[in-house]
């Protein structure tokens, strides 16, 4: 009985310990952080040979954007803008143009 005893206490002894001090915490579960929403919403208009691009950014981190046109002609000369920033709730307006008529217009963003 003795010996029952003490196997006993010896046991839950050795549980107590383990479950307190040997067991690891709960870890926390971490969603998976969806991609915040980015980029300006720009509006171009080609008249002629000038293209104007009016960029609105409605969200919270700065998009930095940048007007490309590419000219029809093969010896009129296409053009990459600078990049101008557009923070947040800020529209901008971009500009560019080709000697005679414009093929493509586009806009590029950067964060």
């Amino acid at each position: 009985m003795l010996a029952a005893l003490t196997l006993l206490i010896a046991l839950s002894y050795g549980a107590a310990s383990h479950a307190v001090g040997g067991a690891k915490p709960p870890r926390a579960r971490v969603a998976a952080a969806e991609p915040r929403p980015f980029g300006a919403e720009c509006r171009t208009s080609v008249e002629g040979s000038d293209a104007v691009v009016h960029c609105h950014n409605p969200y919270p981190e700065t998009d930095r954007v940048r007007l490309h046109v590419e000219c029809e002609q093969w010896w009129d000369i296409d053009s990459d803008g600078a990049f101008v920033e557009a923070g947040p709730a800020q529209t901008v307006r971009l500009t560019g143009r080709c000697w005679k008529e414009i093929r493509a217009v586009w806009v590029s963003h950067e964060k």
